[in-house]
């Protein structure tokens, strides 16, 4: 062996040795193979598949890598047809839940089922083909004058539930903010069937209103669905100035009135009076709503003999207490001496000796008009005042095992566990008894069903109140007649949205026709006309509900004379709207829309915390719209977005809503800001004239102030610029004294149809081609128009202005004289007649009424002085310890009042403010002299500058108005330079 083919151990390193023998062996093992393959593939193709599973046993002998094994199938495997993405980058913010939660919004207070109510809801839906047993009434009242509380009583006697005695439930307060804040906030109603004292069924449609007076739209709103209305006046504090204007709005209206006196038991429990002295508060608290009824229908042109006063002994005066759960009339509370007396005694004739100065003579027997004895008390005072003192001084007084056999001497039997009740609740059980069926019930549908009319007795009233079309028409006609076979006519006035916040469902009264579930429908908008249909969408009628508060009644068909919430139609209707069927072959006019006493003059200018939520937010204002109706909501040039209301309670809830309901974001609020209007106080110092961009026509103008009182007039409806020209000239020349050219000549109102603004054509037709000026006369009215909707000094609105068209001089061609022309020519000329007229800012002056203990009389003359108040008068409340105090506060130093009043007074003062009237800001707007400093408060005599100066930087306008750009003619330039006066605004 030789050295170098092994290694030192033995192994051999040599040259390869080849094995010829192994070779053969290796070839003839690769020719078995390959002779195997060639019989499979022949056997493959005689169809017997072999070769796939020792293709799939090749596979399993292979080797595969660790990173390459395959566990699981493929999703395309699983799920065939299916495509899977996949994506490197996280796209959704960190800030959003993968999966986000199902969110219920818990802001209503709902019955999660359907309650068990005394009365069956298909009988309910049986008594809405009965117009005669339908009654729809309003609850009108102040602010805790316990309309709620009453309807409680409504509620707790018709529906079968497990009431709490010492607990308020407030059933129409169906918001959460509602009950947190402890007000009314939304116009509520509610359809029961609820029985007379004969046990006679009544439909009654209820709507809960709110009784603070930055809501009186919804009063307004509830009122114009209801054919009379139930007003509460709290016996203590008596008739206020908010109810005293939604009184004179229903005599407007013609509506009947019935009166709750509410809260008698203040008279013993807080003010401690005696019985004689309680007759006395009663009777001039009603002396005193007569004393403002009789005013008020003076206001309103009323006839003599459709007056009606409150008497109780007419039988329209219930004496109630919400609070303790009973009420009264002269007629109930005699029959339940009929029923002791059953054989000697008529409850009609006792209850006319029951009120006034009449005593009861023991001796005789009868009753008499002088008292028999010196202490003799009167009639009233004797026979239903001393019984409900004696009741409280038991309840109160009294041991419980004394008191049960006290009570059980009239007939008051009390389970055990009632004598162990407080003593506010162990009253509201004994006067339940006492009074009958809930607590008197049966007094209240008596009175109403007697002193309010029914739908179709009221039909004829209602139609010529709220349709604004032709009155001897078929539409008409057949809503005279509530006839529910006639064309079908629905007016909306409110719109509910639905628990999800997202859709709203849209409330009102069906007022002739009868209206189905699955109908075609047209709706017409406010902004409808028979000259411009724009404002008219056609939808179905998704669902009809019978309204209830807390929850809903689902109907197939609701006739005329009742009340109805829709559903699937509200994405065509803002405020109010009209409904028709889509096939009605006669011409629909619009029901006219809400009128207010009041004005939306308090803004807010907001904006998204987030921009990117911008989109959100406008639509969270669209909804607003729809859910309040006096807000309005606008973008000013600025881009900033502005919401309008009446007061600071009624934009705060706005902005909840906004914020939690409706819009879901958070929002930056400015400070509140107010309103403003511009006027003239003189007659413009030059003839002003401009002329249009092609040189062809000429227009002259002036502008001079209005008189007092035709604004209000006009913005009243009390002259309308639709009516014949005669009839409007006889009304400026018999209450305003104008001319009778002068009256005839009057073209338009500004900037609506009802604006506070006058264009009259003082031209002489020696001078003028009228009728090149009759055919401009669209174009003309457009611009002065658009002029006194957008003022030269701030934007703002234009008020108490007399425009006078002097001379014109028009091209013969009329194309040379066509809208683009003349329009903003009439502007212009306007423009530059206004501001030669002694132009002046207004601003809103809200009237406050103030109740407060005499003590903090001088604390009120404290603080309005210091907000440029005035106090009117200051009275005491005869009856009570309190005073009340009248005064005017401009709007624009109203914000905060209430809290800096409550701060002065130790919390014992409460105030209600209410638009009122315009009046004007002291000083010049245009004096460019005054230097206003920063953080310093500005004079008196600074304000109108501050004021425009301040409002100009807010909406983006240059800082100073520039006169010079509305006088275009070089020559009227001249003549203004010549003029000292007038030399400053150049």
């Amino acid at each position: 062996m030789e050295e170098n083919l092994y290694d030192e151990f033995g192994n051999y390193i040599g040259p390869e040795i080849e094995d010829e023998e192994e070779d053969d062996e290796e070839d003839e093992w690769l020719g078995g193979l390959a002779d195997d393959g060639e019989e499979r593939a022949k056997g493959d193709d005689d169809g017997d598949g072999a070769m796939d599973v020792e293709k799939e046993k090749g596979a399993d002998r292979d080797i595969v890598l660790h990173e390459d094994k395959k566990y699981y199938p493929d999703a395309e495997e699983v799920y065939e047809g299916a495509e899977a993405l996949v994506q490197m980058e996280d796209t959704q913010p960190l800030t959003d839940p993968i999966i986000a939660p199902v969110r219920s919004k818990n802001f209503d207070l709902l019955e999660k089922k359907m309650p068990d109510t005394t009365f069956d809801f298909n009988f309910l839906a049986g008594m809405m083909d009965k117009p005669n047993l339908i009654r729809n009434v309003c609850f009108l009242g102040a602010m805790h004058h316990g309309k709620t509380l009453f309807m409680d009583l409504l509620v707790m006697n018709t529906h079968e539930k497990d009431w709490k005695i010492n607990k308020e439930v407030r059933y129409t307060d169906s918001r959460t903010d509602e009950q947190d804040r402890g007000i009314t906030v939304k116009a509520s109603s509610m359809s029961l069937v609820l029985q007379d004292s004969k046990e006679k069924s009544y439909l009654f449609n209820v709507m809960d209103t709110p009784g603070h007076s930055n809501f009186q739209d919804e009063a307004i709103a509830g009122m114009a669905l209801s054919d009379g209305v139930v007003l509460f006046v709290d016996v203590i504090v008596g008739l206020t100035q908010h109810v005293e204007r939604m009184i004179k709005h229903a005599l407007q209206d013609k509506m009947s009135l019935v009166l709750v006196v509410n809260s008698i038991d203040r008279l013993v429990v807080e003010l401690k009076l005696p019985p004689t002295d309680a007759y006395h508060k009663l009777r001039h608290c009603i002396e005193e709503i007569n004393e403002t009824l009789e005013k008020l229908y003076d206001s309103v042109a009323t006839e003599v003999d459709n007056r009606v006063y409150f008497s109780p002994l007419k039988g329209n005066v219930l004496f109630a207490s919400s609070m303790f759960r009973m009420m009264f009339t002269l007629e109930s509370y005699a029959a339940l001496y009929a029923d002791i007396y059953s054989a000697a005694l008529e409850p009609k004739q006792f209850a006319q000796c029951l009120w006034g100065d009449l005593y009861f003579n023991q001796e005789t027997g009868k009753f008499q008009k002088s008292p028999p004895d010196a202490d003799q008390p009167r009639s009233f005072v004797q026979f239903v005042l001393e019984p409900i003192y004696k009741v409280f001084a038991h309840c109160v007084g009294e041991e419980k095992e004394d008191l049960a056999s006290t009570l059980a001497e009239i007939g008051i039997y009390l389970h055990k566990r009632d004598y162990d009740l407080d003593a506010r609740s162990l009253l509201k059980q004994v006067f339940q008894h006492f009074f009958g069926v809930g607590g008197g019930l049966p007094a209240f549908i008596d009175m109403v069903v007697e002193h309010i009319p029914n739908p179709k007795e009221n039909a004829q009233i209602k139609v010529e109140r709220l349709y604004s079309g032709d009155q001897e028409g078929a539409v008409a006609a057949d809503m005279k007649k509530l006839d529910h076979t006639g064309y079908l006519m629905v007016h909306t006035v409110k719109n509910y949205h639905r628990p999800d916040c997202n859709a709203f469902d849209v409330f009102g009264r069906v007022m002739s026709g009868t209206l189905f579930r699955g109908d075609r429908v047209k709706i017409f908008g406010e902004s409808y006309s028979l000259d411009d249909d724009e404002d008219m969408r056609i939808c179905e009628v998704s669902n009809l509900w019978i309204y209830e508060g807390r929850y809903r009644v689902e109907v197939s068909h609701v006739p005329a004379g009742n009340w109805v919430l829709i559903g699937g139609i509200e994405g065509s209707i803002k405020k109010t709207s009209t409904i028709t069927t889509a096939s009605i072959d006669e011409e629909i006019e619009i029901f006219r829309p809400l009128r207010f006493p009041t004005s939306s003059v308090i803004k807010v200018a907001i904006e998204p915390l987030q921009p990117a939520e911008l989109p959100k937010m406008v639509d969270g204002l669209r909804k607003v719209d729809k859910s309040y109706p006096l807000v309005k909501t606008k973008v000013e040039e600025s881009g900033e977005h502005v919401i309008c209301g009446t007061g600071e309670v009624y934009l705060d809830c706005i902005l909840h809503d906004l914020r939690r309901l409706y819009g879901d974001l958070e929002i930056k609020v400015a400070d509140p800001v107010v309103e403003f209007c511009e006027t003239v106080v003189e007659t413009s110092s030059l003839k002003c004239f401009a002329e249009t961009p092609n040189k062809k026509n000429k227009l002259y103008m002036v502008a001079e102030p209005l008189e007092k009182g035709v604004g209000e007039d006009i913005e009243k409806g009390k002259v309308k610029i639709d009516w014949e020209s005669r009839r409007v000239a006889d009304f400026f020349t018999k209450n305003y004294d104008w001319d009778a050219l002068a009256a005839r000549s009057i073209w338009a109102f500004g900037p609506e149809s009802n604006g506070p603004n006058v264009l009259v054509d003082d031209s002489l037709p020696g001078e003028v081609d009228k009728k090149l000026l009759k055919q401009s006369k669209e174009s003309l009215v457009q611009g002065f128009q658009w002029a006194t909707k957008e003022g030269p000094l701030c934007d703002e609105k234009i008020r108490s202005c007399k425009f006078k068209i002097l001379n014109a001089a028009f091209a013969e061609d009329p194309v040379m004289r066509g809208g683009g022309q003349l329009i903003p020519t009439a502007r212009r000329v306007a423009y530059s007649a206004f501001l030669l007229a002694t132009p002046r800012l207004m601003e809103p002056v809200q009237f406050s009424e103030i109740e407060c203990p005499a003590d903090c009389v001088a604390a009120v003359y404290n603080v309005l002085s210091r907000r440029r108040g005035h106090v009117v008068r200051d009275l005491p409340k005869p009856g009570s310890p309190m005073y009340v105090v009248h005064a005017y506060l401009p709007a624009m130093e109203s914000f905060g009042f209430e809290t800096d009043l409550r701060t002065h007074t130790s919390g014992q003062a409460m105030c209600m403010t209410m638009f009122d009237h315009w009046q004007l800001v002291p000083g010049d707007p245009l004096d460019r002299s005054i230097l206003l400093r920063p953080l310093e408060p500005a004079p008196a005599p600074h304000l109108a500058r501050e004021f425009m100066l301040k409002m100009r930087r807010r909406k983006g306008l240059s800082e100073d108005v520039s006169v010079h750009k509305f006088f275009d003619d070089p020559m009227l330039l001249e003549l203004a330079k010549q003029d000292a006066e007038l030399q400053q605004y150049f």
